[in-house]
């Protein structure tokens, strides 16, 4: 197999890995979401996922990339978009929803993200892939209203569910953002500045909450899901997510993203006993199904290049 399909393979490998980390950080979100104020958890996570990402980047690039203006703004909004706004969201969606639906909702990220690099890149969006996205809205309609799809004017959609979508439009903004960024600064590069600017804008959130005597009541596995977030969630996988990105593009990259749900609502089964309602299968397919169809057309394109 010449090397640059391996490469290619291999890389397929890793955003499939992403798909299963990113699944079990329902698990840990959630764990973590009724241990800790939403701030506190988040900035915990980033202050371990901050350590790891400096040391890395004077292993293996010699210190932080150098920042002029522009690479200043650019990593500014990657830590906004990406690690504040998405986390704060996350954090309180979790405390009120469960794991599994929470990566269900997840599920929509390709769909979003095809539709903003519509609108940023003016990427054409073919009939099969308007096809996919309205597929995948009607399974995601399936999964919050539990089937019953009368109830979507009444009231389905909580808060909760709310909040998971304000994370879906964060990670497709981080998505879009990283795309430009990424002809100037290297995946690790991008991803260090990111964290740590995110985690002073979640520090200084966190203060507010008062978590003092939270921190110090939380229990072992409180901990081990905060580690599990830092390292593997946020270092490993970002740094994996961002050269999908770079080699294969916002919208290929994100089709990875498929695998979330099947992976967090097999976890969440597994680890937190949590249902799995006929309606969650049926309308994970459907989401499943429709941002396959979404990306289709991309996937296309880029093999003709």
């Amino acid at each position: 197999m010449p090397s640059g399909r391996r490469g290619v393979s291999g890389l397929y490998v890793k955003l499939v890995l992403v798909a299963a980390i990113w699944g079990a950080m329902y698990i840990a979100g959630r764990t973590v979401a009724q241990l800790l104020p939403h701030f506190t958890s988040a900035t915990l996570r980033f202050i371990v996922a901050s350590t790891i990402l400096i040391a890395l980047s004077y292993a293996r690039e010699g210190g932080l990339t150098p920042l002029d203006h522009k690479r200043f703004a650019a990593a500014l909004a990657l830590g906004f978009t990406g690690v504040f706004a998405f986390n704060a969201f996350f954090f309180a969606a979790l405390e009120r929803i469960p794991a599994g639906r929470g990566a269900l909702i997840m599920a929509l990220n390709p769909v979003v993200t095809a539709l903003g690099a519509r609108l940023a890149f003016n990427e054409r969006v073919a009939a099969a892939r308007w096809l996919g996205i309205t597929v995948a809205l009607a399974g995601t309609a399936v999964v919050l209203t539990r089937g019953e799809l009368p109830t979507a004017s009444t009231g389905a959609f909580g808060t909760g569910d709310l909040l998971m979508f304000g994370s879906v439009l964060a990670w497709v903004s981080y998505t879009l953002v990283g795309r430009s960024v990424l002809k100037a600064m290297s995946p690790l590069g991008a991803t260090t500045w990111a964290a740590l600017f995110g985690t002073g804008m979640l520090g200084a959130c966190a203060v507010f909450e008062q978590p003092w005597s939270a921190i110090a009541a939380l229990p072992a596995k409180g901990w081990w899901s905060i580690l599990f977030l830092g390292s593997f969630g946020t270092v490993v996988a970002f740094l994996w997510y961002y050269q999908g990105v770079q080699r294969l593009g916002p919208s290929r990259a994100a089709v990875f993203v498929n695998f979330v749900p099947v992976f967090g609502v097999a976890f969440a089964a597994l680890v937190l006993d949590e249902p799995v309602l006929g309606s969650t299968i049926v309308g994970g397919v459907l989401v499943i199904a429709g941002v396959a169809l979404t990306n289709r057309g991309a996937r296309g394109r880029a093999a003709r290049r």
